[in-house]
C-alpha cells in the first residue's frame, strides 16, 4: 500500500468508542483498518506514519461554506483545509454564481461583494451549474459540493422586483432548479431575509422544493427570521418541507437578539415534533456567538426592491433616507429579523473601498461617537462610499442557545465562513478546532466522538454520499489527525486568519493537503456532485 497510519485512536465519524487501529490507504481510497486486537499481522506500506497520540477522523464536512469564488481565487484555501475540512457546501442563502446569464451574473457579484469580494480577480468563464462544477474539478484544496441558489434563479427569471412570479416564470424556475441538480447540484439554498429571496412566497419555494425532492435532494433556507419572528419562521420552513415532501436542513440554525435569549428548548421541541412525525431534517450551526452579514442586509426589503443600483438611489434621496432610518432604528425591518437595529451591536469587519478601512474594527456606534455623528449618519456612508460592499459581524447571539443547539440529534457543523474583509468572523478559520478544544475538551458539551460524528458522518448522511464521512474500508481517504490535547481555534476576533494549533495532518483523497502542520502544493479536492 502507499501508506499507513499507524496507532491513532480512530473516532469513525459515528457516536462508537474511538479505538485505536492502524489505517491503510491506496489508490485515494481507504484500504484495510486493523483494530488493536485484530488477529493477523499489522499492515505494511511504501510510507507508514506513527501516529500514536493522535485521533483519526473522517475529513470535516462545512455544511454552510462562502467560499464560491475563495477556491477558485486561492485553490491552496488555507482557512479551511488547516482546519481539516475536506468538504464544503457552497451555493449557500439563495445567492451565488450558476446559474446566471451576463446580466444576472453582474447583479449578483454587486449584492454578495460583502460575501466573496466582486469577483475582480476571477475569470467568469461559466454559466450554468454544471460549468461552475467543472471549474472546480481543475483542482482545489477541498471537496465542494454546491445548490442551486434560489435568488439567484428567480433574479434570472423575475428579477429583483417584489412581486409574484408567473404561472409562466414559475414553470422557468422549474427548469432551472431541475437542470442544476442534473448537472450535480445536491440541492437548493434560500435566504429569504435576501433579495430578491424575499420576496417569494412560500407557495414558490414549496413547488421548487418539489422538484428538489424529485432528485433526492434537499432545501437549506435562510429563513425569513432569527430574531422576533424565529420561531414561526422556523416552523414555516418545516411547513414547506411537509407539503413538498423535501428534505430539510436549517441553515446556521440559532434563535439571537435579546427577545430570544434562552429560547433554544423552544426551538429543539419544536425540530423534535417534526422529526417525530417523520420529516427528513437537519440543521448546522456554527460555535460562536456573533453573526455576520452585510451591512446592506440590514435594509428594510422594501429598500431593496429592483437590485443594488435602486438600493443606493434610494439611499441617495433624504426623504427616502429617513423612511429607511425609522424602519431600522424604530420599527424593526424585515432585513435586521423584525428587530430595531442596536449599532452598538453592528461591528463592520470588511469593506471594499480602502478609503473606509479607518471604520473596520470598530462598532457603526463607536465610529460615529468619534466623529460627532449620528449612527445612521455613519451607516449610510458605509453603504453608499462602498456600494453596499460593506461586511458586518452582530453581536446578538448567547451562549446558552449556541449549547442547546449543538447538542441536537439533527445537528451538524456549518462555518458560514466569510473569507474576505480586514477582520473577518474568527469562524472562518477557526469553526471546526473550537468545537473540539472549546466545546469539547474545556467544556465537554460534546464528546469527542460525539463531536467528530457531527462534524462528519451525520452531514455525509445528509449529502447522501455512500462512501464518504466515515472511516471504513473503501471510502475515500479524506482524513484528519489531530492532538485532541491540543487542538483549539487559532483565529480570534483581534487576528481572523490564524490557523489552528493541534491539526498536523489532513489527506484529501489520499494524499496530504496539510503534512506537518504545513500546508503542501496539494489540489487533489473535487467537485462531489449528486448521484442518481
Amino acid at each position: 500500500m502507499e501508506l499507513v497510519l499507524r496507532g491513532a485512536r480512530v473516532a469513525d465519524g459515528t457516536p462508537t468508542p474511538a479505538r485505536r487501529a492502524d489505517v491503510g490507504v491506496d489508490g485515494g481510497r481507504i484500504a484495510v483498518i486493523h483494530r488493536e486486537g485484530d488477529p493477523g499481522p499489522r499492515p505494511g506500506a511504501r510510507r507508514v506514519l506513527e501516529a500514536d497520540g493522535l485521533v483519526l477522523a473522517p475529513g470535516f464536512i462545512d455544511m454552510h461554506a462562502h467560499s464560491d469564488l475563495a477556491l477558485l481565487r486561492d485553490p491552496a484555501h488555507v482557512a479551511k483545509v488547516a482546519q481539516g475540512v475536506t468538504l464544503e457546501v457552497l451555493g449557500q442563502d439563495g445567492l451565488s454564481y450558476a446559474p446566471v446569464d451576463d446580466r444576472t451574473l453582474a447583479r449578483v457579484r454587486q449584492a454578495i461583494t460583502g460575501w466573496n469580494g466582486d469577483g475582480s480577480d476571477v475569470e467568469f468563464d461559466w454559466r450554468t451549474v454544471g460549468e461552475y462544477l467543472d471549474r472546480l474539478d481543475r483542482g482545489t484544496a477541498v471537496n465542494a459540493a454546491y445548490l442551486v441558489p434560489h435568488g439567484t434563479v428567480r433574479a434570472m427569471v423575475v428579477g429583483w422586483e417584489d412581486r409574484p412570479a408567473t404561472d409562466g416564470e414559475l414553470g422557468r424556475m422549474r427548469r432551472l432548479v431541475a437542470e442544476g441538480l442534473e448537472q450535480g447540484a445536491v440541492g437548493m439554498s434560500s435566504g429569504l431575509t435576501y433579495t430578491p429571496g424575499m420576496y417569494a412566497p412560500d407557495s414558490e419555494l414549496t413547488e421548487l422544493c418539489r422538484v428538489v425532492a424529485s432528485y433526492g435532494g434537499y432545501h437549506c433556507p435562510h429563513h425569513r427570521s432569527y430574531g422576533a419572528g424565529a420561531l414561526a419562521a422556523y416552523a414555516q420552513m418545516i411547513e414547506v418541507a411537509r407539503a413538498s415532501g423535501c428534505a430539510l436542513h436549517l441553515a446556521h440554525a440559532t434563535v439571537n437578539f435579546s427577545v430570544n435569549a434562552g429560547r433554544a428548548p423552544e426551538l429543539l421541541a419544536l425540530l423534535d415534533a417534526a422529526l417525530d412525525e417523520g420529516v427528513d431534517l437537519t440543521l448546522d450551526s456554527y460555535p460562536y456567538l456573533p453573526g455576520c452579514t452585510t451591512l446592506a442586509a440590514l435594509l428594510p426589503s422594501w429598500a431593496a426592491e429592483g437590485g443594488p443600483g435602486a438600493t443606493l438611489a434610494r439611499l441617495r434621496d433624504p426623504a427616502v433616507c429617513a423612511r429607511i432610518r425609522y424602519a431600522m432604528e424604530t420599527e424593526g425591518s424585515d432585513g435586521c429579523h423584525g428587530v430595531p437595529v442596536d449599532w452598538d451591536t453592528v461591528e463592520v469587519s470588511g469593506v471594499t473601498d480602502a478609503a473606509l478601512a479607518g471604520y473596520v474594527g470598530r462598532t457603526v456606534a463607536r465610529s460615529a461617537a468619534g466623529r460627532g455623528e449620528e449612527p445612521f449618519a455613519v451607516a449610510r456612508r458605509l453603504l453608499l462610499q462602498d456600494r453596499l460592499g460593506t461586511t458586518v459581524l452582530q453581536h446578538v447571539g448567547h451562549e446558552e442557545n449556541v449549547r442547546a443547539i449543538m447538542r441536537h440529534r439533527a445537528h451538524t457543523g456549518g462555518s458560514d465562513g466569510i473569507l474576505v474583509g480586514g477582520r473577518p468572523h474568527p469562524r472562518a478559520w477557526g469553526t471546526f478546532p473550537h468545537y473540539l478544544g472549546r466545546y469539547v475538551r474545556e467544556l465537554g458539551v460534546l464528546s469527542l466522538e460525539e463531536c467528530v460524528a457531527h462534524l462528519t458522518g451525520r452531514p455525509a448522511a445528509r449529502l447522501r454520499l455512500p462512501d464518504r464521512g466515515l472511516v471504513r474500508e473503501g471510502y475515500h481517504a479524506d482524513l484528519v489527525l489531530f492532538d485532541p490535547e491540543t487542538v483549539a481555534a487559532g483565529a480570534t476576533f483581534e487576528a481572523p486568519r490564524t490557523p489552528p494549533p493541534g491539526i498536523p495532518h489532513v489527506l484529501v483523497g489520499g494524499r496530504f493537503a496539510v503534512e506537518d502542520g504545513r500546508r503542501t502544493g496539494v489540489l487533489a479536492g473535487r467537485s462531489v456532485r449528486r448521484g442518481p
